[in-house]
């Protein structure tokens, strides 16, 4: 019997949350960035275009016009406020699913 994953998959509920926290409901390609995001932070404090889609580029724009976060390859920072965010959503996608 093969077990559906489910894990980062995005569920009304984190649609729910992302609207609630970000004031729009966020795609499964920004969810899926997220933890990568998290663990550069922890680690590394930069983002390695190698490793980002057009998409995910698309996304770390859209963040930093919001004020979220600032630099990118050369360094990220993060508020603390998005870094809150970041880890509600990441733990609803990857740790508490239904």
């Amino acid at each position: 019997m093969c077990e559906i994953q489910l894990r980062g998959r995005l569920t009304q509920r984190i649609k729910d949350k992302s609207m609630e926290l970000l004031g729009y409901e966020m795609n499964v390609t920004e969810l899926r960035l997220m933890p990568y995001v998290l663990y550069q932070m922890t680690n590394e404090q930069r983002i390695d275009p190698g490793k980002c889609s057009s998409d995910d580029r698309a996304i770390l724009k859209k963040w930093r016009k919001a004020g979220y976060t600032d630099g990118g390859a050369s360094g990220l920072h993060i508020s603390e406020d998005f870094w809150k965010i970041l880890c509600a959503i990441v733990f609803l996608g990857y740790v508490d699913i239904d």
